[in-house]
């Protein structure tokens, strides 16, 4: 019998999993070869702005294989409505049994972007980091914060966000949970005090362009999903010495790496993928000198790893 999972008893367990370990899994098996994981299937919107992505595959010779389906408009905060929202389902590898759906409202997914980006830092950030900074004031904005306390002891953090309500709510809520977080009145102000960044935004142009990065920054880019969307001037990368992806295959065709090949300014061939990264010493920050930019897409694998070990937590 399928077993349907809801938001609230999914939301009570996560912190009993080791969902840095699992992801990392993941991405080591994805770049080893090691998964099927086909192009992402996408559905645009243009009234209101939206997207619906439909991920899926598998690992080889695994149990299971997963089919998500995670959407994004952005205007529904002004009817009370949360921007994302989503499932999960989770079948039987074999025999093609339906064995689970998650009704997680879009949260495994949240989480599973957040675990990646604080990996992504834990392998390519330096080791003494100054400031964090935090652009746009959404639910990454938040958990890729929160994420990252398991890799840096840093509790100083700028925001920058459009709306000054959202910054100032984003900014009590932070520090409620321990960061002494500041607002940054722009772009510029933030990259000259953080050398962590991690952007969280939809935007179509760029955010941060190359001018303000410091050398030995890192930054996180997680809002670029689409082939449209873009945070992160392309000319930043000719100033990176680390460029990693979390799938080449798709920021080769979405995301901010994508508009940096396509205008030539960087090469495939100077792109990392992130499950080499972890698993290879040399293809990790080797200096808090070096400059890196890890685009994170978002990758089947990551839900499929999450959505197994949900269902196994609840199956032991």
């Amino acid at each position: 019998m399928t077993k349907i999972y809801k938001l609230k008893e999914i939301e009570e367990i996560l912190s009993e999993i080791n969902l840095f370990r699992e992801i990392e899994k993941g991405f080591i098996e994805y770049s080893s070869g090691n998964t099927v994981v086909p192009p992402v299937g996408e559905l645009l919107f243009e009234r209101p702005p939206g997207d619906v992505h439909i991920k899926y595959g598998y690992i080889k010779n695994d149990e299971y294989y997963v089919v998500k389906i995670a959407s994004g408009f952005y205007e529904n905060p002004k009817v009370n409505l949360p921007s994302n929202n989503g499932l999960m389902l989770l079948f039987n590898q074999k025999t093609g049994e339906p064995l689970a759906v998650m009704l997680d409202q879009g949260l495994l997914t949240d989480v599973r972007t957040a675990v990646a980006g604080a990996i992504a830092a834990k392998y390519l950030a330096p080791t003494n980091i100054t400031k964090i900074g935090i652009v746009g004031t959404g639910v990454q904005a938040r958990l890729q914060l929160l994420y990252l306390k398991d890799i840096t002891p840093s509790k100083e953090v700028i925001v920058w966000g459009r709306d000054y309500n959202h910054v100032s709510i984003y900014i009590t809520e932070m520090r409620a949970k321990g960061y002494h977080v500041e607002a940054a009145m722009d772009i510029e102000e933030l990259c000259e005090q953080c050398n962590l960044i991690i952007t969280t935004t939809p935007v179509l142009s760029p955010l941060i362009r190359a001018d303000n990065i410091l050398p030995g920054t890192h930054i996180t880019a997680v809002g670029s999903d689409t082939e449209d969307k873009q945070e992160i001037q392309v000319e930043s990368f000719a100033k990176a010495d680390l460029i990693v992806a979390d799938s080449i295959s798709q920021c080769n065709v979405r995301g901010e790496i994508h508009h940096a090949l396509k205008k030539k300014v960087i090469s495939l061939k100077q792109v990392k993928e992130l499950g080499d990264v972890i698993q290879d010493r040399k293809l990790q920050r080797s200096s808090d000198d070096q400059t890196s930019i890890a685009d994170l897409t978002g990758v089947a694998v990551q839900d499929i790893q999450i959505t197994k070990a949900v269902y196994q937590y609840f199956n032991q």
